[in-house]
């Protein structure tokens, strides 16, 4: 008679239990479909990703090729300012704004496609940051190709 007793008690339990549950669920949000809206960019980064986008004018400047291992080529320009270039790879202009680095080497970003070159006096390299792989290396002007002239002292 225990058990009968108990086993009634426990379901008229849960007979108040689970209807009072099942009204809590609805007024709850329901946290899974909320949406996160993405973080502002910087006025900064805003700017950087609107020069990312347009193709640089060269018209009247004279470009710098580099000769690169597999056959690939490139050619840079220097833009009026210093601190941008425009590179001209697979058929396309990129304007590329210089990142300052601790290492002394000209390291130059497109944002918005992902590309970075990456020059040092030596050579040069692009890159493609968003798939994590080399475009090209060894990269080389006809400046740096030339075989440089042995000194006697």
């Amino acid at each position: 008679m225990k058990t009968v007793s108990a086993i009634a008690l426990l379901i008229s339990s849960l007979g108040v239990a689970l209807p009072s549950m099942a009204e809590e669920a609805k007024t709850k949000p329901n946290t899974k479909t909320v949406k996160k809206t993405p973080a502002k960019k910087s006025a900064k980064e805003a700017a950087a990703a609107a020069d990312d986008e347009k193709e640089p004018d060269v018209a009247g400047l004279t470009g710098t090729p580099y000769d690169c291992e597999l056959g690939n080529k490139l050619t840079i320009y220097q833009l009026s300012d210093k601190d941008e270039i425009a590179l001209h790879w697979n058929k396309r202009l990129h304007h590329m704004a210089r990142v300052s680095t601790t290492t002394g080497a000209n390291r130059f970003e497109n944002l918005k496609k992902g590309l970075v070159w990456i020059g040092i006096p030596a050579k040069g390299m692009l890159l493609d940051s968003k798939k994590g792989q080399q475009l090209a290396n060894e990269c080389k002007s006809l400046e740096q190709s030339a075989p440089k002239a042995a000194s006697n002292g």
